[in-house]
């Protein structure tokens, strides 16, 4: 076998074995998507994804909630109430809090950067009840405001985007930082001016990553929201099948696909600066 042939087979291997595993990765979601538009007597009658039979009726379903005083879009509107604010805020204390430790050396840096990081094996389980009783006290809990949601992401609780934005602009020339101050900008200039531009790849990905997680918590809400008003899109989908109790799960597939529409919208829409980002910081420039 010539050399030409045998890398023409590895290369035809590489890309079936991918495509099997894709097929297998996504077949999940492709099976939800046309269980949505099934019955629920046809929904468990074959492994099959498309419907024999299209009906929107789960989608009707979906719409007319399940009673009370909150439906499908107040749910989604309550998630992003408490997504978006996380997700500024987080890429706003997390950049500040990198630049902070990649870029300047102060009295304890690396015994602060060694607990900063100590953070990630800590288990957020351990946390919920120390969390919830300052909480409770503080009368934070079921805020209209999401609080308890919100407000910890103004000081950089999550170490992994600290520590994913630290490798990235580990990457980047500190004589960019030089020449930034030799023109008059002071810490804060060079870091608006020169270095968030730079790190812009690396902080579209820490967004996408808080994006997705605060929109798929389904703890958090639960621990903190009591008022069914309030409730965001992950609880009311759970609520939904306890209010079903089980039968209507074209009902509860749709709504699921409802939830789930935006993060795969986003996530299309900066998959090319999110796949720079979550790459640039493995290479050392």
């Amino acid at each position: 076998m010539t050399l030409e042939r045998k890398r023409q087979l590895s290369t035809f291997l590489k890309y079936f074995v991918l495509i099997v595993v894709g097929i297998i990765m996504i077949y999940p979601l492709l099976w939800m998507i046309g269980a949505a538009f099934k019955t629920n007597s046809e929904i468990f009658s074959g492994i099959g994804f498309l419907p024999k039979h299209p009906t929107m009726e789960g989608f009707q379903k979906a719409m007319q909630g399940y009673g009370g005083d909150i439906n499908i879009w107040t749910s989604m509107l309550n998630t992003y109430k408490i997504v978006l604010p996380k997700v500024l805020f987080t890429i706003f204390s997390c950049t500040i809090t990198a630049y902070g430790f990649a870029r300047f050396r102060f009295k304890g840096h690396d015994f602060f950067f060694v607990l900063l990081m100590s953070t990630l094996f800590l288990p957020n389980v351990v946390l919920n009840v120390p969390q919830f009783i300052m909480y409770n006290k503080w009368g934070w809990v079921d805020s209209p405001l999401y609080l308890p949601l919100i407000v910890a992401t103004l000081f950089a609780q999550d170490t992994y985007f600290v520590f994913m934005l630290i490798q990235f602009l580990r990457n980047i020339p500190k004589e960019l930082d030089e020449a930034a101050k030799i023109d008059g900008c002071s810490s804060l200039g060079t870091l608006w001016h020169v270095i968030v531009p730079v790190l812009k790849p690396a902080m579209v990905s820490c967004a996408l990553f808080q994006f997705m997680w605060s929109n798929n918590d389904f703890m958090g809400p639960l621990l903190y929201v009591s008022t069914p008003r309030r409730y965001p899109a992950a609880i009311f989908v759970k609520m939904s099948m306890d209010a079903d109790t089980g039968f209507a799960w074209n009902r509860i597939l749709a709504l699921s696909l409802i939830s789930i529409i935006p993060s795969l919208v986003i996530f299309f829409l900066a998959q090319d600066q999110f796949i720079d980002g979550v790459t640039a910081g493995s290479v050392k420039g």
